[in-house]
């Protein structure tokens, strides 16, 4: 009897696993992107000296004023390599912590966006805010997806389990076979072995 393949059942696992490196992918870029932008100067502080003293301009990042922002960044980072590692439940709750950690970051740009003197000054831009947000967003994107698309999503461990059960070993036999425990047999078997011309090692 021969059997036909339907193209269908062959590329549902292709594009399951291209969405689960796209969904990864973005989620480590958006990741890079806040932890770059919250490291930028966001604004400058000026302290007023009494003269003939000039000003006392001191540039401070994302990350001096909201120190969380590059935590939630680092967890974004390390969320992306938990997805291509994980299954399961498992795999779920990575995807709604990555929403929240987003969420978390989205929401902070924001507030510093509107913060006073955000901009302000030599070397500030508020473009840093901004795209401190994009990548803030492009995590809880990430983490969505993960939610609502994990369960059909394949496992990377599965696969190399699947590869490892039908890998023979060094004599030949599947893994499947029952495996001759040599160093459970007694010392006097096989010498008794020997003395009637047998080879105990050929079993």
């Amino acid at each position: 009897m021969i059997s036909v393949r339907s193209p269908t059942a062959t590329t549902a696992p292709r594009a399951s696993a291209r969405s689960l490196l796209l969904v990864a992918l973005a989620c480590a870029a958006g990741a890079v992107l806040a932890l770059v932008a919250a490291a930028r100067p966001w604004a400058v502080e000026v302290a007023v000296r009494p003269p003939p003293l000039p000003e006392l301009r001191t540039a401070r990042s994302g990350g001096d004023l909201y120190p969380w922002l590059p935590a939630l960044a680092w967890v974004g980072l390390t969320g992306a390599g938990a997805l291509l590692a994980t299954r399961g439940a498992v795999r779920r709750l990575t995807g709604g912590l990555l929403l929240l950690a987003g969420a978390g970051l989205a929401f902070g740009a924001g507030v510093g966006a509107a913060g006073p003197g955000i901009g302000g000054g030599a070397g500030a831009s508020p473009a840093w805010p901004v795209l401190t947000g994009l990548g803030g967003v492009a995590m809880a994107a990430a983490g969505g997806a993960a939610v609502l698309l994990s369960r059909h999503w394949p496992a990377m461990s599965a696969r190399y389990d699947r590869a490892a059960a039908g890998r023979p070993d060094r004599a030949g036999r599947g893994a499947g076979s029952t495996p001759v425990a040599r160093s459970a047999e007694r010392p006097d078997a096989l010498w008794d072995a020997l003395d009637r011309g047998e080879d105990p090692t050929d079993r």
